[in-house]
């Protein structure tokens, strides 16, 4: 099944695969030959979407150096899951994790990975503002769908305490003359953080 220098015939590969659904079609089971099509079907669409990605990204800037054109597949979360997949991508695990973790849209560090059990250790980095931000469920949600493509070698994700912690407190004061409008009773007041 192999073409020039051991890679993958497509012509013989097609072959194999109509043939395997040809003997499931024959052994009579037709809901195995129903779910053998169907996974045919999804890994074509998959393939397929990583193809059309790699070219989309590829013929955007034609004129690039190929190691900013390879940078670019790189940070795309289909082309980069299916060269994990094939064991082709050129990144360790940590790196791809921290590439993943630079994607998201809150700033989130790691606080260590294990690759024995697969667990990451991940905190929210001090944002410093009151704690407002989204929910920590949507977050979680976004940054195991981001591992997922970039490193599937994380299985758990455990949240640990955000660096420095704890509510942040707002004292609400007089404050030094002319720094804000004057109050109802004529004093000013003011906002300071400790």
């Amino acid at each position: 099944m192999s073409g020039a220098q051991g890679t993958p015939d497509a012509e013989q590969a097609g072959r194999r695969v109509e043939e395997v659904l040809d003997r499931l079609a024959a052994s009579g089971d037709r809901a195995a030959c129903d779910a053998a099509e169907e996974l045919v079907r999804v890994l074509m669409e998959f393939y397929g979407g990583g193809f059309a990605r790699a070219m989309d990204l590829l013929g955007r800037h034609p004129e690039r150096p190929a190691r900013e054109a390879v940078d670019a597949l790189l940070r795309d979360e289909l082309v980069a899951g299916l060269l994990v997949l094939h064991g082709l991508h050129p990144h360790d695990a940590p790196t791809r994790i921290d590439h993943a973790l630079a994607a998201l849209p809150q700033q989130v560090e790691s606080t260590g990975f294990d690759p024995a059990t697969g667990e990451l250790r991940l905190r929210t980095a001090d944002s410093g503002g009151c704690g407002c931000g989204g929910s920590r469920d949507a977050l979680d949600e976004t940054v195991r769908d981001t591992l997922a493509a970039f490193a599937p070698e994380v299985t758990a994700v455990t949240w640990e305490a955000d660096a420095g912690s704890g509510p942040v407190l707002l004292q609400i004061g007089a404050g030094p003359p002319g720094c804000s409008s004057p109050g109802p009773d004529g004093r000013s007041a003011a906002i300071t953080a400790p």
